[in-house]
């Protein structure tokens, strides 16, 4: 079995053979301070990892994509830029803003497999040398079917042609670690952790691997699928896992935890230790 959208990765040797293509646009997601000390030739530093949004109501959605789509602007993102984000591994802080860019219109956009883990692990060249890019033309045409917001994850609470996937760790799910007003999970949610979705090396697992772990969950092509964590990095992991797969219908929950447990209007459930 192979991954329905394989294109989606890259690996490291065909990173290598692109380098050098005037459309690419590399960004490095790590914190800046890893950024500094060595990265790939030509990357960008862009660590949005605080910048997260925990109202998805209409009003304040719209002035948060706006302030992402003016970030990717900033770092020098063309309408027509063939883009390639990384982080130390397949990672989420890269999901992250792979799943921005598919949810904002841009089809070529590709995570590295492995990250600069990888890459250095390989022996290929890496600098100091910080980039500095012109602000690009980038626009985004947003596609609703991509993004779920808190009334969308309402409306597919107990629908059995719906899944909503809690993607973070045990103690988050159970609601040990509570990280808004409210400890817990969204009911009837599945928990499955992110971190399932990669290998010890910090590589995507196999497309056979990857397929049968959702299955035994009951997380499967024919629903929509809703992943969600504490600030959508995580889920936007589990969210290229499923496009890898071929997943029709996956829907990043923007707001996650961070919404939904401190609305104490919602419900919520304690489950028990998976």
């Amino acid at each position: 079995m192979t991954y329905a959208n394989p294109h989606l990765l890259w690996a490291v040797d065909e990173l290598k053979d692109h380098l050098q293509d005037p459309d690419l646009v590399l960004m490095d997601m790590r914190p800046p301070e890893a950024y500094s000390n060595v990265h790939i030739p030509g990357a960008r530093s862009f660590d949005i990892f605080g910048i997260s949004l925990i109202d998805t109501r209409p009003e304040p959605l719209e002035a948060f994509l706006w302030m992402i789509e003016h970030l990717i602007q900033g770092k020098g993102v063309n309408n027509g830029s063939n883009v390639v984000v990384y982080d130390d591994i397949a990672g989420m802080r890269s999901a992250r803003l792979f799943w921005f860019l598919e949810f904002f219109g841009h089809d070529a956009v590709h995570m590295l497999n492995g990250g600069f883990n990888a890459w250095r692990d390989a022996g290929f060249p890496v600098t100091q040398q910080a980039i500095v890019p012109k602000a690009g033309n980038f626009r985004m045409k947003p596609r609703r079917e991509r993004i779920a917001t808190v009334e969308d994850v309402l409306q597919k609470l107990h629908r059995p042609a719906a899944v909503i996937v809690d993607t973070r760790s045990d103690a988050e799910y159970t609601g040990q670690v509570v990280r808004a007003k409210r400890g817990g999970a969204i009911p009837g949610a599945v928990h499955l952790e992110w971190t399932n979705n990669l290998d010890a090396k910090g590589f995507f697992k196999p497309a056979a691997e990857l397929a049968r772990i959702y299955a035994e969950r009951k997380i499967t092509p024919d629903k929509e699928v809703i992943p969600h964590c504490q600030g959508a990095y995580r889920s936007a992991h589990t969210y290229l896992a499923l496009r890898l797969l071929g997943y029709p219908t996956v829907r990043n929950y923007l707001g996650s935890w961070g919404e939904w447990g401190n609305r104490e209007d919602l419900p919520i459930e304690h489950p028990s230790q998976p």
